[in-house]
Formats: structure tokens, sequence, C-alpha cells
């Protein structure tokens, strides 16, 4: 009965796991954002004129994506938290032979539901992330054959 019931408790516990990483993967795209804002930061006290308005345009671009990053990342995070309460809720049906096997899909899917709102919500970061980052025109050289 236990070994059955670990073996059932597996399947929430991968999802875990690949919610770990994403968390780890977000987490490395936050410091390198955070890490531009800074430089940013510097910039906009330097810069007047044009460039000063691109460094404006750019730190708010930064800020947003910080904002998704973290709103991606809390996302996940209680994901990760419903896994765990499946995983405690499988076990309790199991010991205490309580039908509580709708909490257990209840719980399965509240986790599921949240990743793909995080996924979406970092999807719209990665989209973000492209359309502000352009290489500039004159340095495609886009005149000349090569």
């Amino acid at each position: 009965m236990i070994a059955q019931t670990i073996q059932l408790a597996l399947a929430p516990v991968f999802v875990l796991v690949a919610i770990g990483n994403i968390l780890n993967l977000l987490a490395g795209r936050l410091g390198r954002v955070v890490d531009r804002a800074r430089v940013l930061q510097v910039k906009y006290k330097e810069t007047q004129g044009a460039e000063h308005d691109e460094v404006v345009r750019e730190i708010r671009s930064v800020d947003q994506r910080i904002a998704m990053i973290n709103r991606a990342m809390l996302l996940l995070v209680v994901s990760a938290l419903m896994i765990g309460l499946t995983v405690l809720s499988i076990f309790l049906t199991t010991y205490y032979w309580a039908d509580l096997g709708w909490l257990d899909g209840l719980f399965f899917l509240l986790a599921l539901s949240l990743l793909m709102v995080a996924l979406v919500t970092f999807l719209s970061e990665a989209r973000l992330a492209s359309s502000t980052l352009r290489i500039p025109a004159e340095l495609l050289e886009s005149h000349r054959k090569l």
C-alpha cells in the first residue's frame, strides 16, 4: 500500500522538479535584468536629449520585465505549494482511507493552472525583451552584399 502511494505521488513530484527548473531559469533572467537596470540608472544621470529619452524607454521596459518575472516566480511558487498539498493529500487519503480523491485533483488542477499562467507570463516577458532589444539598422549594413 505504501509503495503504491509513493508511486502515485511521483507524478506530481516530477512537476515539482520542472517548476524548480523554471524558477532557476527565471532567477537567472531576473539577475541579468536587475544588472541592466543598474547600468541604466547610471546612464540616466549622464545622458541628455534623444539619448536620455532612449535610456528612459529602456528603463521602463526593464521595470516591466522585472515585474513580469516576479509575477511568474510568485505563480510558480504557489503552484509548487499546490503540488506539495497534492502529495500530502494523496498520503492522507491512503493512510486515513478518507475520500479525499477530489481534493487531490483540485490541488493538482490548481497547480497546473498556476503553472500555465506563469508560463504565459514568462512568454510575455521574453517577447517584451526581444521586442526592445533590436540591433540598430546601421550595424546590420543591409545595403552591403556579403
